[in-house]
């Protein structure tokens, strides 16, 4: 078939399936799950994959699911595509008609759109499998807000280990550009992300006689400014680094030094090799800055997300089909984020971009991670479709 006819079929099966898509997208906006209680959302997806009458393996890396596509021509190429699942724990302001209707829980990142799309491009291409080669996995995953992350989870659980794409493709709704825009960015998008759990140790007492104790709350104020110089003056300028401590918790009174501060923050890093050569520095500080105030440090840095990397080839390549489709205008660039995302671990383990989609409509659409978060439900019409061709378009081998 040709690519204008493609262009054409792929645009009108969207705009056919776009009533269904919408289905999918309020029913799990509706009824969101937390990271790893994704059971009911699961169950929603496999229903979806039965009725268009897709094959899946389930329960990979907790709910996780694997559904495969195989083109009816002649092809040997793999594709992965990956939506994740979970909500967050946060009560919804929208006034919608279908506004959650788990308390305290809401889609406020947009996986629900994540989801509805790849649940709409599969249907795409599974309608269009006579006219390519290769194959189609789709990654619906779990978990991707909660460390460990479920992306992680997936691979150690073997979601791969059949059939290995030759490349993985995952998109964000992104509430920066207007509906029917998308952006792209090759190399590091964004930071990994580490947590730095620290207890300063010593002895308490009343706030009068600091002479006679050991003042763990000053100890752990210069812990934080410790951690701040270590970002101006052991870090590499040019590998951007960001540590921030959201938690200090000095229980103690007035007049009353306790006995033990507990800290928590974050380690954020563009680069793998700066973010493990800081990783004993951080601890190094912090025990040794205690120590100078009299006081003990235990100290844990978890590992969590690594950085998202967009190999270059894959991201031109499938930049330039996005201009396909969608016209060059409408295909953007994308800055550098210090927050983190779970595709982080494919893009570790095989070539890989990570894009987003607009979601701005005529109306304010909120921030992520926001109670009032929505989207311009136009915004489906371009994350199905997109997904759908980019797919298509690798499998056909890439010509006209």
């Amino acid at each position: 078939m040709a690519q204008q006819d493609i262009l054409t079929n792929i645009r009108d099966k969207v705009s056919d399936y776009h009533p269904e898509t919408l289905a999918h997208y309020r029913h799990l906006h509706s009824n969101p799950e937390l990271s790893f209680e994704e059971k009911e959302t699961a169950e929603y997806v496999k229903a979806a994959l039965n009725q268009i009458g897709i094959p899946f393996r389930e329960k990979i890396g907790g709910y996780g699911i694997l559904g495969r596509i195989v083109g009816e021509r002649t092809g040997q190429k793999v594709i992965a595509l990956r939506a994740d699942m979970d909500a967050l724990p946060i009560v919804e302001s929208n006034n919608l008609p279908f506004k959650s209707k788990n308390s305290g829980v809401m889609h406020a990142c947009g996986h629900d759109t994540h989801t509805a799309s790849l649940l709409g491009a599969a249907k795409i291409l599974h309608g269009m499998k006579s006219e390519f080669g290769g194959t189609v996995l789709l990654v619906f995953q779990p978990g991707e807000e909660k460390h460990p992350g479920g992306a992680s989870l997936m691979l150690k659980d073997g979601v791969f280990d059949i059939i290995k794409p030759d490349l993985i493709v995952g998109q964000h709704a992104y509430v920066d550009y207007p509906v029917g825009t998308v952006g792209f960015q090759e190399g590091i998008i964004m930071a990994s992300a580490d947590e730095i759990h620290i207890k300063i140790k010593g002895k308490g007492g009343h706030g009068a006689l600091p002479h006679l104790l050991n003042d763990t709350v000053l100890a752990a104020s210069q812990v934080i400014v410790s951690m701040q110089q270590i970002v101006s003056r052991r870090s590499n300028p040019f590998k951007p680094m960001v540590i921030t401590f959201g938690k200090f918790i000095a229980d103690g009174a007035t007049n009353v030094i306790p006995n033990e501060v507990t800290l928590a923050g974050t380690f954020r890093c563009m680069d793998e090799q700066e973010r493990a050569k800081m990783k004993p520095i951080i601890r190094e500080i912090a025990i040794s800055t205690a120590k100078a105030h009299g006081c003990e440090c235990d100290i844990e840095v978890y590992d969590g997300y690594p950085c998202t990397k967009n190999d270059p080839l894959v991201t031109v390549l499938m930049k330039s089909f996005a201009s396909e489709y969608l016209g060059k205008e409408k295909v953007l660039g994308l800055p550098q984020r210090m927050t983190s995302e779970d595709f982080g671990f494919f893009s570790q383990e095989y070539p890989a971009t990570f894009y987003r989609f607009g979601v701005i409509g005529s109306q304010n659409c909120g921030g992520l991670h926001t109670p009032t978060f929505h989207i311009d439900e136009e915004a489906l019409k371009t994350s199905v479709g997109l997904m759908a061709y980019l797919a298509y378009r690798y499998l056909d081998g890439g010509e006209g």
